[in-house]
């Protein structure tokens, strides 16, 4: 993806972001439930590489299919391009986990974004110590075998209620995860660092007493200097 637009991503939090594909007509970009492991973890942001799975099936989802370099989560734990977003499709499902902390150090060694689950980590108390971007709906001990038979990788899948296609744009903060579609992705950049800009500019002046009328939204032009001041003086 365009460096620019990683790099402003990076400073826009979520609520901005679905604001400003609000305005474009978009309604269901933040994913339900999954929640960050560790919140001080860096933002993430990078493009969706996604695993779909179904319900798992007795004679197929044994120990020994992990053998299997071709099978699906362990392919995809190696081959999640660095910088990417590694989204596993659970179905809302975490009564067993959708990976574990060692495959999720494999994702951070190998320069992944991060990881997103709408099911739960295993090894999770050890995963919301690292350094690393890791969301998930809860902790959950049990081998994803026991519920999740993985099928494809790079394919439109379902996350958190939100539709999700490769290489749309995944942002993660302390809040949660947004999906922004791909060919949107520089000018939602573009307008939701604009917007941050000015919104830092409203929590300071509310922070110091002003009132919101005509401030946020700015409908009383004498704030406009004084947002363009406050600009300059903050290198903004």
């Amino acid at each position: 993806m365009n460096e620019d637009t990683r790099r402003k991503l990076a400073s826009v939090s979520t609520a901005t972001l679905t604001t400003v594909l609000f305005k474009r007509g978009f309604r269901n970009v933040f994913l339900q439930g999954p929640v960050p492991l560790n919140p001080d973890a860096p933002r993430m942001v990078g493009p969706a590489y996604t695993l779909r799975t179904i319900p798992a099936r007795e004679d197929l989802d044994v120990l020994d299919v992990f053998k299997d370099p071709a099978h699906p989560q362990r392919k995809g734990v190696e081959e999640c391009p660095p910088g990417s977003v590694f989204v596993i499709e659970s179905r809302g499902d975490a009564r067993a986990a959708s990976a574990g902390g060692i495959l999720v150090t494999r994702l951070m060694r190998r320069g992944v974004a991060g990881v997103v689950t709408d099911g739960g980590f295993r090894d999770s108390p050890e995963i919301a110590q690292m350094d690393f971007p890791a969301y998930h709906l809860r902790p959950s001990a049990p081998t994803n075998l026991i519920q999740h038979h993985c099928v494809a990788l790079d394919v439109p899948i379902a996350c958190g209620g939100v539709g999700i296609f490769p290489g749309d744009i995944m942002v993660g903060d302390g809040e949660g995860v947004v999906c922004i579609p791909a060919h949107l992705a520089d000018e939602v950049a573009e307008e939701g660092f604009e917007q941050t800009a000015y919104e830092d500019f409203v929590q300071d002046r509310v922070g110091a007493g002003h009132t919101i009328r005509g401030l946020y939204p700015m409908t009383d032009p004498a704030n406009r200097p004084l947002f363009e001041a406050w600009r300059k003086d903050n290198k903004r």
